[in-house]
């Protein structure tokens, strides 16, 4: 394979697709996309989710007030979900103009959508600050799955189930299992 280097303005990070919930200061549900998600290992079986938002938005301003939200996994069919929410901003008034079910975390007092296939319930545990952006690095508390996934471990998730839409730029879907740990070395 041939590559040839270009000026850094590119970008291929390929991001999960999650839309976050988020408590406004009168109690009522605020939800945002956002694709700067990953998680970091924190030492143990602990790992924390990582979050980063740019700007001033409410979101952000909503995790930086009450230290926690929900992160919900964007699938197919929420797709237009995430579109509708990234398209209308909270300075432009209630984003209701769609139909959609919310409900109370399990374990935190968070919004989630009835709709998304894992919920991440979290609460923050530090942050750091980059120009504009915020890194949340955040305890896990609560994780709500598909009832269809019954994984065997940690690494028993069937994406294909989730059907995630990935982003990088443009939205994109996942293809087929490939395999395991293990399944390509040379034994």
């Amino acid at each position: 394979m041939k590559r040839r280097s270009v000026d850094p303005i590119y970008s291929m990070c390929v991001q999960p697709s999650f839309i976050i919930g988020t408590r406004n200061e009168d109690g009522s549900h605020n939800f945002a996309p956002i694709t700067w998600v990953s998680a970091t290992h924190e030492g143990g079986d602990g790992y924390l989710l990582v979050i980063s938002m740019s700007g001033t938005k409410r979101t952000k301003q909503n995790v930086i007030r009450t230290g926690s939200f929900s992160a919900n996994l964007v699938n197919r069919a929420i797709l237009p979900l995430m579109d509708y929410f990234g398209t209308k901003h909270a300075k432009d008034g209630k984003k209701d103009d769609v139909v959609y079910g919310v409900s109370r975390g399990a374990v935190l007092d968070v919004p989630t959508l009835d709709d998304s296939p894992w919920v991440y319930e979290c609460e923050v545990a530090r942050t750091v600050e980059t120009g504009d952006s915020t890194t949340f690095f955040c305890h896990i508390r609560n994780i709500q799955m598909d009832e269809r996934l019954s994984p065997k471990d940690i690494f028993d998730i069937d994406l294909t189930v989730l059907d995630p839409v990935i982003y990088s730029g443009k939205y994109h879907s996942l293809g087929d299992t490939l395999g395991k740990i293990g399944d390509f070395s040379n034994n």
